[in-house]
């Protein structure tokens, strides 16, 4: 009998190819401008999110859907080389992968993204091995299938796993996750858009209330904010020369779940998110920039942040 894989985490989402153009101003409408730097990378919110992971050192697994197409080959091989497990990656000869394009404005950093998913469904909750979903510690979703995330939740938390929830923005029968979510972890677009006039304290003691153990929202170049059984935590954003901002939320999910892995306390395990998102920032693309986990903890001892300096 085969042993079944086990995973750190497993990541249910779409996984689409970033092209990315770094630019000197926004185009205007009825206008050119050439590129200062250009890049093509694997995109996707849960998917980077499973690569940081991956590039910490964590088990990951992915679960989700590519074309039978260029960009779908690109996706799977940029998966091996980064060590997460796809062997539950669906390629659909039907349909194609998704396309992101992004330009980002080489002044501030900040972006605009068109998702181009004309030619995409998700993938089908009886297409999948649902034994991956046994085999996990840690469960990241972000809403956007929960035909397909739901009864993986489900499945997940029956075999003891913890889910982490990456609110990007509000979405479909979003308060169906909150019993089921252990950690939400939240955009500041999402936390306005959901809780409206609420300050953030209010809204992340709020959000306690409503099932999960601990609720984070990020914010930015403000740095992140959350809560838990121990009272609020407020978090700086460190200071390092932003390129691209792209994928930096993703970047932050990843690394907060390999904070989980190792039971640090909710402060630090934003304090070390907080570092590996803002390290990402200083290179082009969701992907390139992220640190390994020896960059990390160099960055945060360098900073102060002495409790690091023990060997992860």
């Amino acid at each position: 009998m085969e042993k079944r894989k086990q995973f750190d985490c497993v990541g249910v989402g779409l996984c689409a190819i970033d092209y990315l153009c770094l630019v000197p101003d926004y185009p205007a409408a009825n206008t050119k401008t050439e590129a200062v730097a250009y890049s093509r990378q694997g995109g996707g919110p849960i998917a980077t999110a499973m690569v940081t992971l991956a590039r910490l050192g964590a088990a990951v697994g992915f679960v989700g859907k590519v074309g039978a197409d260029v960009e779908g080959e690109f996706v799977r091989a940029e998966f091996q080389w980064e060590n997460v497990d796809y062997s539950n990656l669906i390629v659909d000869k039907t349909e194609r992968t998704p396309q992101a394009f992004i330009w980002v404005d080489q002044k501030t950093g900040d972006r605009s993204i068109v998702l181009n998913r004309t030619q995409w469904t998700p993938p089908n909750w009886d297409a999948i091995d649902h034994a991956v979903f046994a085999g996990t510690k840690f469960l990241h979703v972000d809403g956007r299938f929960p035909e397909l995330e739901i009864p993986a939740i489900r499945l997940a938390k029956s075999h003891g796993a913890k889910i982490v929830m990456d609110a990007g923005g509000v979405r479909k029968e979003m308060d169906t996750y909150f019993s089921w979510v252990d950690y939400f972890v939240a955009s500041e677009t999402f936390f306005k858009s959901y809780f409206k006039n609420t300050s953030l304290e209010s809204g992340l003691k709020e959000l306690i209330t409503l099932g999960p153990r601990a609720a984070v929202v990020t914010l930015g170049n403000a740095g992140a904010m959350g809560a838990d059984e121990n009272g609020l935590v407020r978090t700086p954003a460190f200071t390092i020369p932003v390129i691209d901002t792209t994928g930096a939320g993703d970047v932050y999910h990843g690394a907060f779940i390999f904070g989980l892995l190792q039971g640090w306390s909710l402060e630090k395990t934003m304090i070390f998110s907080g570092a590996v998102a803002g390290l990402k920032c200083r290179r082009l693309g969701g992907r390139k920039g992220i640190p390994s986990l020896r960059e990390t903890q160099d960055f945060l001892l360098k900073n102060g942040f002495q409790e690091f300096e023990a060997k992860l």
